[in-house]
């Protein structure tokens, strides 16, 4: 199908979608009453299993001083761990893709592997994107000091960027639920 006849929409997703994350996406675009065809691009990134090895180090070592996680595990460990990583973001991606098109929409979708917001930035270009929509999880710190995904999006992308919690309504993030209320 020819760009023109595409209103695409790109996805950045923390983790898989949820049967109700899917369904307010869609309804985004049901009200908006689009005359194009909408096409979701879902992104999602896969961890780094140095990073997240580093990570679980630094949080073991609460103060301590330990060997680099490089030096505690073999390459191969590595390995393993990222083929891991890899294996379960497809798995996520798959199923994020699958609840989308449960719904009767079309998608496609990706993992990415560089930073995310660089990912998202390529897409929306790549594609000619109408628009974005980042799906995390709360992250209150981030968000207050502007390094989260949807603020950092804001300041690359020339397209609407949207931010939505995931697996929560938008009653509960308007502040009816668990939602951030008072940031």
């Amino acid at each position: 199908m020819a760009a023109e006849e595409t209103y695409d929409v790109v996805l950045l997703v923390e983790q898989t979608l949820s049967e109700e994350d899917a369904l307010q996406v869609i309804a985004l675009h049901e009200e908006l009453e689009i005359d194009q065809q909408v096409f979701y691009h879902v992104l999602l990134p896969v961890e780094d299993a140095a990073a997240r090895v580093e990570a679980a180090m630094g949080s073991l070592a609460a103060g301590e001083v330990l060997a680099s996680p490089a030096l505690v595990m073999s390459e191969e460990d590595l390995e393993n761990i990222q083929h891991e990583l890899l294996d379960n973001a497809r798995r996520e991606l798959t199923a994020s893709v699958r609840r989308l098109t449960e719904t009767g929409a079309d998608a496609v979708g990706d993992i990415v592997s560089i930073d995310p917001i660089d990912a998202l930035a390529a897409k929306v270009t790549a594609v000619d994107g109408r628009e974005a929509i980042i799906l995390t999880r709360p992250h209150v710190v981030a968000e207050f000091f502007h390094m989260d995904w949807t603020s950092r999006a804001r300041r690359k992308i020339g397209v609407p960027v949207l931010h939505l919690l995931e697996h929560e309504t938008f009653d509960e993030q308007a502040g009816g639920g668990e939602g951030v209320t008072g940031v």
